[in-house]
C-alpha cells in the first residue's frame, strides 16, 4: 500500500455493502492478478459471488483487512 496516499478516514466506506473488485483496486492499489493470488493464498478476503458473473468483497471485510495492513505497517 505504498504510496496509494489514500486512508481509510478519508475513504467513504459503509461497514455494511459489497464492493466490486474495481473499487477494491482503488482502495489497495495492486494488481488484478496480485489481488486475486492473494485470495486465492487467503492473504486477501474471501470474495462472493451475488449472481453469475457477478463478484464482490463484503466492505467491513474489506475495511478490516486495511486497518491489519496499517497496524503491521505502524
Amino acid at each position: 500500500m505504498e504510496g496509494s496516499g489514500k486512508n481509510l478516514e478519508a475513504i467513504e466506506i459503509p461497514r455494511i455493502g459489497f464492493m466490486r473488485l474495481k473499487r477494491v483496486l482503488e482502495i489497495i492499489p495492486v494488481g488484478k492478478s496480485t489481488w486475486w493470488a492473494g485470495v486465492k493464498a487467503g492473504l486477501h478476503p474471501q470474495s462472493v459471488k451475488l449472481g453469475p458473473g457477478v463478484t464482490a468483497w463484503r466492505n467491513e471485510d474489506i475495511i478490516n483487512f486495511v486497518e491489519r495492513l496499517a497496524a503491521t505497517n505502524d
